[in-house]
């Protein structure tokens, strides 16, 4: 099985000085890439001087994560795409479990391995954690990390099984279904266009699998920190773009509205808490939404998978019930 590690950068010079040593160390197995979005740094100087092995492959401008990998795959030749960040710290034997998989289970499509935080890593990072899920209105939770709180790694999830979305930091791929997909959402640019990819995977009838046996450590927000405002546009906004595609008919409009009223919500928290500009970002989301309305409903699919979620309201189990893990949502009523 051949298999490409593909890594973007756009001005990482630093990060890939930190984390290219341990990819190039433990995937001989694999072919590596660095994608460059247009980088003004010395990225590519210092790949070429101290990694002549790995290729790269330049975009010509910043075409966010998902038009950047969309761009640069179309000339990558492998059987599956291991789409890296930047920031990701990999392990011995990463991919062995990997690729045990996907040659095991042809009807996997997707693999996440168990992401953990590189700076405090016996703890699950906010990206991918164990696994992802998201609740009836299409927002995201993991296992091992539910909004902000993190669990700590206590062999809670070592295990592989079927999850619904796997983090785009270290995203595992087979060629042959990203091209029948048409790869990533490009009007995305970054943020939720992974779990639009595992949905419409999904409604293809395809499974993604989480791999415990496979351990990277994630730094985070080395491109857009927490705290941004431009995060919260692009979250907020590809969520809805993303329920506008895949869910059933007969639930979109009103999964849709109450969405908008619980992301009226969090405007409010936002003020409240002294950050208008996160509020005007939920605003300016919601704008660009509506503009975007009528071509992401002629994109839907013929078929849209009907229980696409694990909880009704994780907004509920959080804020209301109080529950902080992810095993605690099936354990208390």
């Amino acid at each position: 099985m051949k298999i490409a590690v593909v890594i973007l950068n756009w001005n990482g010079m630093l990060l890939l000085e930190k984390f290219l040593p341990s990819i190039v160390e433990y995937s001989p197995e694999a072919t590596i890439y660095v994608v460059d979005n247009a980088s003004t740094d010395d990225s590519n100087s210092y790949v070429k001087a101290f990694y002549p092995s790995i290729k790269i492959v330049k975009n010509e401008s910043n075409l966010g994560f998902a038009s950047g990998y969309n761009e640069a795959l179309k000339c990558i030749d492998a059987d599956v795409y291991a789409l890296v960040n930047s920031d990701i710290e990999v392990t011995k034997n990463w991919l062995d479990p990997i690729i045990k998989t996907f040659e095991a289970e042809l009807n996997t499509a997707i693999i996440q391995p168990k992401i953990l935080d590189y700076k405090s890593k016996e703890y699950f990072e906010y990206a991918g954690a164990a696994g992802g899920f998201i609740d009836q209105y299409g927002y995201p939770f993991c296992r091992g990390r539910i909004f902000d709180t993190l669990e700590k790694d206590n062999g809670q999830y070592d295990d592989n099984c079927e999850i619904f979305w796997a983090s785009g930091a270290c995203f595992f791929i087979r060629s042959q279904v990203y091209k029948k997909l048409n790869g990533f959402d490009g009007e995305f640019f970054a943020h939720q266009e992974e779990i639009d990819l595992c949905w419409r995977a999904i409604n293809e009838g395809y499974k993604i699998k989480y791999n415990s046996e496979s351990v990277v450590y994630h730094v985070g927000g080395a491109t857009l920190q927490q705290g941004n405002p431009m995060k919260t546009f692009l979250n907020f906004r590809n969520s809805l773009l993303m329920l506008t595609k895949n869910l059933p008919k007969e639930k979109l409009y009103t999964i849709l509205l109450v969405r908008m009223l619980l992301d009226g919500v969090a405007g409010l928290q936002f003020l409240c808490k002294g950050k208008p500009k996160h509020l005007w970002a939920i605003l300016k989301a919601h704008w660009s939404f509506y503009g975007f309305f009528a071509v992401y409903y002629k994109k839907r699919n013929n078929f849209q998978q009907q229980q696409y979620y694990k909880v009704k309201s994780i907004v509920y189990s959080y804020y209301i019930r109080k529950v902080i893990s992810f095993n605690d949502l099936f354990r208390i009523k």
